[in-house]
């Protein structure tokens, strides 16, 4: 079975073709700045690859011309589309409607737009991503979707609720939903395995790049996640404040004149790593700037900036562990989580009242590997692991278990 996972944005469209008789990856690409110009980016297994300026008006075009490339007789990995046997989306928002991954008919689409005033920059673009393919693939290929937010549908009442008037979690749905959610499943999962078990399991992942999030797995399932009503909430990220006082934001709107849409836009996308270091919201340029001590300009706020994140992921791993009453592992993923030995070793320093310990070298080995990492020192109580991501593959899995049983 061929499966073909879609993650569309609002002017993007993401995909990967997996061969599921061995998991592999037989191609992957980009279709970027939809709407506008148009580009697609496709590359082989093999490393062969190509890039194509084309005219994307729309995601149905856009989509088409992932079909070209998969088809295309230099580059093309398959005959036609009819080798495809099912496709798989990434959905941002599945709010309280959805536990888990479903196949794909007109009113789980209408209830995904449902849900767009939750995620308006996702959601909508996940529902043209669908019709799209519907429309180039016809409606007898099946479609599953997958949701961001259905992995911690398990957490409960007291970690999702907020305490404001409990009429706007009845009317507006207004309460903690958590995202990342196919990264914690994916990664807390190969860390069950690693320890052997899912029952009495007590996992703290930390998944940290542009975007960050954290959770607490008990037993398998979600307990507790940093990420809130949006992906607003949490640590410090690339271009999102992270928690603050909501007092906080009464405040500069009422000091600046600011409208709530231009005070949205500024906590998520000038604030974070943007907002402290006054010149970047890239991991890269923060660790390259603090690399050159003082003599670089940007020395200090980079490093307040790199500090404060540390000091938030330290501050969600002592907070997780108490409310599971201890913790077997904490696992870093994500671009950041996976490629910074620095961020994880100030992260996990001074931690001695949790036993946690971390060896050097191996850490320092844990960069931009497609392995699983221990970098815990063998006298550590708590095991900590890198672990990369695979969305992907955990999309590509659920569609292939739904419409194994069509």
């Amino acid at each position: 079975m061929k499966v073909l996972v879609v993650n569309a944005g609002s002017s993007s469209l993401k995909y990967q073709l997996v061969d599921m008789t061995d998991e592999s990856v037989i191609a992957k690409g980009i279709c970027e700045r939809i709407g506008t110009a148009g580009n697609i980016s496709h590359k082989l297994a093999d490393g062969r690859k190509f890039e194509k300026d084309v005219p994307m008006p729309d995601h149905t075009v856009a989509f088409s011309c992932v079909v070209e490339a998969l088809t295309n007789k230099e580059f093309g990995v398959i005959e036609s589309m009819q080798e495809i046997s099912a496709v798989g989306h990434r959905i941002v928002q599945g709010g309280s409607l959805f536990s888990h991954s479903v196949l794909v008919d007109e009113d789980v689409i209408q209830k995904i737009e449902g849900l767009a005033e939750l995620a308006p920059l996702h959601n909508m673009a996940h529902v043209q991503g669908i019709r799209a393919c519907i429309a180039c693939m016809g409606k007898d290929v099946p479609q599953v979707v997958v949701f961001d937010t259905a992995f911690h549908q398990t957490m409960p009442q007291t970690s999702y609720m907020y305490a404001v008037p409990y009429e706007y979690y009845e009317k507006y749905g207004v309460r903690r939903y958590g995202f990342h959610g196919t990264s914690h499943r994916y990664v807390s999962g190969v860390m069950t395995d690693i320890l052997g078990k899912v029952e009495g399991t007590k996992i703290i992942t930390c998944h940290i790049g542009n975007g960050s999030s954290i959770t607490a797995v008990k037993d398998g399932k979600c307990m507790d996640t940093s990420m809130g009503f949006t992906p607003l909430a949490g640590v410090e990220m690339g271009t999102r404040c992270g928690d603050i006082d909501p007092s906080v934001v009464t405040f500069i709107m009422k000091k600046d004149g600011l409208s709530p849409d231009q005070m949205n836009e500024l906590m998520n996308k000038k604030s974070g790593f943007f907002g402290i270091s006054k010149f970047s919201s890239d991991s890269r340029d923060i660790e390259d700037a603090i690399s050159h001590g003082e003599k670089d300009a940007h020395y200090k706020q980079a490093k307040l900036a790199q500090d404060i994140l540390c000091q938030g992921i330290k501050k969600y791993i002592g907070s997780y562990a108490a409310e599971m009453n201890g913790v077997d592992a904490i696992v870093f993923t994500a671009g950041i989580g996976e490629n910074s030995p620095a961020l994880r070793a100030e992260v996990l320093s001074d931690l001695d009242v949790l036993g946690i310990k971390i060896d050097p070298k191996m850490n320092e080995k844990a960069f931009r590997q497609s392995e699983n990492i221990c970098i815990s020192a063998p006298d550590s109580k708590v095991l900590v692991y890198v672990i990369p991501t695979n969305e992907e593959l955990v999309i590509a899995r659920d569609t292939k278990e739904i419409v194994e049983k069509l």
